[in-house]
């Protein structure tokens, strides 16, 4: 391999590297956003509908008439039965 292909390639994959690393930034801000607030949570599951609240819960229904409950735990709001500690969870 001629070394203008080499570093072509470094070039590349650092491009992808740095996408990857911006992209993964992005999901994660846009995410904790999503969980601050229960208009943002509602918002972000694509609640069309809100058919009950209280300061710890809330129901709405999405597009599809489906109807979806979700909870406060520890000042952030996630959908019922999602589990708050992410991957690590067992």
């Amino acid at each position: 391999m001629s070394i203008r292909i080499k570093k072509n390639l470094i070039i590349i994959a650092s491009l992808i590297f740095v996408l990857a690393i911006f992209f993964g930034v992005y999901q994660a801000q846009m995410l904790a956003k999503a969980h601050n607030t229960f208009e943002n949570y509602y918002s972000f599951r694509g609640c069309e509908k809100l058919i009950s609240r209280t300061d710890t819960e809330g129901v709405c229904q999405l597009k599809s008439g489906e109807m979806i409950k979700i909870v406060k735990v520890d000042k952030r709001w996630f959908l019922d039965g999602d589990l708050t500690c992410g991957f690590f969870c067992f």
